[in-house]
């Protein structure tokens, strides 16, 4: 019988503290760099499909490390496990910090990725363990609203560090935590006694290997696939055929080996293989949102990262406020359905709601009812997506659609900003070229337009043929700026669209008298 690792007293509570503190590490790391993503472009050179590969590349790793998590930690030990993934995440943090140019930052992102992304799945084990059955919901809940609003914390808490120091400390302050964290888990965290460790040839090495063949390939191809003219490039193409057949293969393999990285059996399951497509959509949806939000206001209105960051604010506390509650309709017997239909249709308003405010100069208070709105669907979507795709599982599957739920949550955030990035690029293009092709310069209104112009240049001191030239750059910048807005106008259309869609699948899944633990749909 495996001893028991409940722990009491004082003991226990800085368990928790180091675990949520870990928790909220890896989590608000996501998003942090967000409203710092405009700064870093000009410091490091790059351009905005570069830039998007600092949140893309974490989010990569996390993904390619959270299926070997529980085999790591019984090869390892836990707490050995989850004190090396703190340093390898506290180490990069600096790394990160130190970075000279975009490549170099993605790289140690990546790693960082990799250290993070043991830290969530971890946590929520140590946390669980440590409580008695009767307490366990207590620290779950608490556990659970760090996952919850820490997406939406660290575009402020980034946007205050931007502007009052520089984006290098976004991650310089995960280095005296990082360190505390690891001290605590060393002295007191304690491993649970495993059976015998799995034997190098029973790891499904290859399942890991096409696994993160396949992500890594298909992001480049999202990424990159803009820049590179799509298919008229020979790397663009080479890596599109190697994400196709490492996604092939990786299916396969998972299907047929003994002991898969990723048990994809479980997905016979009706409600979680829906399930597993919400995830997908939310980890779009949430991660999506908090990254054009804090890129609009920035390089379209002109806001500071600090003021980027706090609009983010009432959304957070909508979401903490909206948790509790939804969690206590859940246990009184709610289906699940309706509470998640009811969360897609208020994102879909959200989205749509921004689709018609968003100007080139849109006014700070036009946002406030908007997040307000965005928090609620996200406070009705995270509990009871989890809660349904795991209410018709048994036993050891929970777990299971648990990791798979979590993991296809990140791989939505990842390639939805890959998506988000390549589709403003085509659809920059596409509005700046019609709204250019209304700019006839046979047109009375624009050859009016552009001689008050060229008098204003000449006024203060120009001479006419430089006026002219000014007069066009200006136009251009208006008309670029225009396009700009359109794009993000888009990107927002599209969302609500595509969470609407989602509705019909949501309310034909089964329902199950059988209450989940919150503790598992945490996970």
């Amino acid at each position: 019988m495996q001893e028991s690792l409940v722990e009491y007293g004082s003991r226990r509570v800085i368990i928790t503290i180091t675990c949520i503190i870990c928790a909220l590490l890896e989590i608000v790391d996501t998003t942090i760099v967000n409203v710092a993503l405009t700064d870093m472009k000009g410091n490091l050179g790059a351009t905005v499909t570069e830039i998007g590969w600092v949140v893309t590349a974490y989010a990569i790793g996390n993904v390619i490390v959270v299926p070997m998590t529980s085999w790591l930690s019984q090869q390892f030990g836990r707490r050995n496990y989850f004190a090396a993934s703190i340093i390898l995440f506290t180490i990069c943090s600096f790394l990160c910090g130190n970075a000279n140019g975009i490549w170099e930052l993605v790289a140690f992102r990546f790693l960082q990725g990799v250290g993070g992304g043991a830290l969530l799945v971890t946590t929520q084990t140590i946390i669980t363990e440590s409580y008695p059955p009767e307490k366990r919901s207590m620290a779950q809940a608490i556990y659970g609203l760090g996952v919850i609003i820490g997406p939406t914390l660290g575009p402020p808490l980034g946007g205050y560090i931007v502007d009052h120091a520089s984006w290098h400390w976004i991650f310089y302050i995960n280095i005296p935590i990082g360190v505390i964290a690891t001290l605590l888990t060393i002295h007191y965290i304690r491993s649970p006694k495993y059976g015998e460790k799995s034997a190098a040839k029973d790891v499904d090495w290859l399942g890991i290997a096409l696994l993160a063949t396949f992500v890594g390939s298909l992001q480049y191809v999202l990424e990159k696939g803009q820049d590179d003219d799509w298919f008229s490039s020979k790397t663009i193409l080479v890596l599109a055929i190697i994400a196709f057949f490492g996604f092939f293969f990786f299916i396969w393999r998972e299907l047929t080996y003994k002991n898969p990285i990723v048990e994809l059996r479980v997905l016979k399951n009706t409600n979680l293989r829906v399930g597993t497509m919400l995830s997908f959509l939310m980890g779009f949806g949430l991660y999506g949102s908090t990254f054009i939000i804090p890129l609009y206001t920035q390089s379209t209105l002109g806001w500071t990262a600090q003021q980027a960051g706090m609009l983010m604010i009432p959304s957070a506390i909508t979401t903490a406020f909206m948790m509790p509650i939804i969690g206590n309709i859940l246990q009184k017997g709610a289906k699940q359905q309706y509470l998640v239909a009811l969360g897609l249709l208020l994102f879909s308003v959200f989205t749509i709601w921004g689709y018609c405010i968003l100007t080139p100069d849109t006014p700070s208070g036009a946002f406030f009812w908007m997040l307000i709105v965005r928090g609620m669907g996200m406070g009705m979507l995270f509990i009871p997506v989890t809660s349904l795709s795991l209410s018709t599982l048994q036993g050891k599957q929970i777990g299971q659609g648990a990791a798979f739920t979590g993991m296809m949550r990140q791989l939505g955030g990842s390639f939805g900003i890959a998506l988000i990035t390549t589709f403003m690029a085509r659809q920059n293009q596409v509005h700046y070229t019609n709204l250019a092709a209304h700019l006839d310069k046979n047109n009375f209104y624009v050859q009016q337009t552009v001689n008050n112009m060229q008098r204003g240049y000449i006024a203060k001191g120009m001479t006419p043929d430089i006026a002219l030239q000014s007069t066009y750059a200006t136009l251009s910048h208006m008309v670029s700026k225009q396009a700009s807005v359109l794009s993000y106008m888009d990107v927002f259309l599209y969302l609500g669209v595509l969470f609407l869609i989602f509705i019909p699948f949501v309310l034909i899944t089964r329902s199950s008298k059988r209450k989940v633990d919150l503790a598992e749909a945490m996970h």
